[in-house]
């Protein structure tokens, strides 16, 4: 019989009387330690778990993603969507630096493997097709750059920042091969003002 119908159904006291109240007595003294062990288990699975394999929070270090991502800006990055699905265009990525060193870059995967990619006086085109970018930085646009064209090889992709006129991304440093990429970035936390999905 489990708890909640014993408790239903009452039960017999020690001294002959029926009781048959459905609450429970509360515990004196046992929230406090229940609280913290519920605390300790929560924090041994969000650093222990969590944060190796399913997701990281990350802070942006420069101006390359404005205004997606403002400086300073925390975000939170799912490191378990690629071990299911392949990166796709549009999607913000996490990765460590192709030019050596410990740096994690932030930036949005504008082509993937097979595509041809190639700027034209700050116009990206993939495929031959002008792309509709609303998320790059109108103020500060990337007029008369060129680059390309080249085809994405296989098992890499193609990033770039928002803010195209002050980024150092894929038309310096190449494609970013699969494996360098920790995870997607799907929502910004910090500074209140900017919560939000990404």
């Amino acid at each position: 019989m489990t708890e909640k119908r014993f408790y239903e159904q009452g039960f017999e006291t020690g001294n002959g009387r029926e009781e048959r109240s459905g609450r429970r007595s509360p515990r004196k003294g046992g929230g406090f330690l229940e609280f913290m062990v519920i605390l300790l288990v929560a924090f041994a699975l969000v650093f222990g778990f969590v944060k190796p394999f399913v997701l990281e929070a990350f802070r942006v270090p420069s101006e390359s993603m404005v205004p997606t991502l403002e400086v300073g800006d925390r975000f939170l990055a799912n490191k378990f969507v690629y071990r299911f699905w392949e990166p796709e265009r549009g999607n913000i990525i996490v990765f460590r630096s192709v030019e050596g060193g410990d740096e994690d870059l932030v930036k949005r995967i504008v082509a993937v493997a097979g595509d041809e990619v190639a700027v034209e006086n700050g116009v990206l085109r993939v495929n031959g097709v002008t792309q509709n970018e609303p998320y790059t930085n109108k103020g500060f646009p990337d007029d008369g750059s060129f680059f390309g064209p080249m085809r994405v090889p296989e098992g890499e992709v193609f990033a770039m920042g928002d803010n195209r006129a002050n980024s150092r991304d894929s038309r310096f440093f190449g494609p970013v091969p699969i494996e360098n990429i920790e995870g997607e970035a799907f929502a910004s936390f910090w500074p209140l003002s900017r919560i939000g999905i990404l």
